[in-house]
């Protein structure tokens, strides 16, 4: 397996993690792969992954909210927003209004496109299953056979919690951060995928989670591949209270959208 990297590896990183504005997005430092994180129905930050995007030229743009099969449907040249959309069976996925969305596409239409997506059907066959019984790459690469640290365990759990209202019972908990450690073992290995088949430098759009440097993707990917030039940018709608384990993040209002724990009450 060979990689097109250089001693620039070693320097590219920022001085320290910062918070940036939305404009700054466009002048990111060059990476070999780069997580631009989202709260997925806010526009704003897909306006800003867009313009990172267009500055970054990417030869690949790897979704979490596409899967194998899906991405595998991506013609050789794009198609206007509702054949897209239409491509994708977009409507049936879940995710929000695809018009978030295209321009990520359309800001990169010669890149070519992976799926990393775990399927909501899988997901809940998955839970409760070792990691590497389900995952379908190379569990040991990306840390999937070991068990986490006891206190990262706690945290993570802790995280599953809280996103889900306070209302999932206890026992639930685990198997709910083995699924999110599933999914970032799958955009590591879309990633790492990508970007020797294609070079780089490769965009990973996820969820903000998913695009931490400590325990997420571009930690995985870090250990599979540590030559990687890995650069990580969250996007938040309030100021974290700590500083967030991204090298850089933005923050921008929040989006108006129902209270999501009024279904639990």
């Amino acid at each position: 397996m060979k990689y097109l990297f250089t001693l620039a590896a070693l320097a590219y990183a920022p001085a320290h993690a910062e918070m940036i504005d939305a404009d700054d997005v466009g002048d990111l430092p060059v990476a070999d792969v780069i997580f631009l994180g989202e709260v997925h129905d806010n526009p704003m930050h897909h306006e800003n992954q867009a313009r990172a995007i267009e500055q970054i030229g990417p030869t690949a743009l790897v979704f979490e909210m596409l899967d194998r099969d899906q991405a595998s449907r991506m013609p050789d040249n794009l198609p206007d927003m509702a054949e897209l959309r239409a491509l994708l069976d977009w409507d049936a996925s879940g995710w929000p209004d695809f018009a978030l969305y295209y321009p990520l596409f359309s800001a990169a239409p010669g890149a070519q496109v992976f799926g990393a997506g775990l399927p909501r059907e899988a997901a809940r066959a998955a839970m409760g299953q070792d990691l590497d019984q389900v995952f379908l790459g190379d569990a040991t690469l990306f840390g999937l056979t070991a068990d986490l640290p006891a206190a990262q365990q706690h945290d993570r759990e802790a995280l599953q919690a809280r996103a889900h209202c306070d209302a999932l019972p206890e026992e639930l908990l685990p198997g709910m951060v083995d699924i999110q450690r599933l999914r970032d073992a799958m955009l590591a290995d879309a990633a790492l995928e990508a970007v020797t088949q294609t070079g780089g430098p490769v965009v990973v759009i996820t969820g903000t989670g998913h695009a931490r440097n400590d325990w997420g993707a571009p930690d995985m990917l870090t250990q599979a591949q540590p030559d990687l030039r890995v650069l990580s940018v969250g996007q938040f709608e309030v100021i974290p209270e700590d500083r967030p384990p991204h090298d850089y993040w933005i923050v921008t209002d929040p989006h108006p959208r129902p209270d999501p724990c009024e279904m639990f009450r």
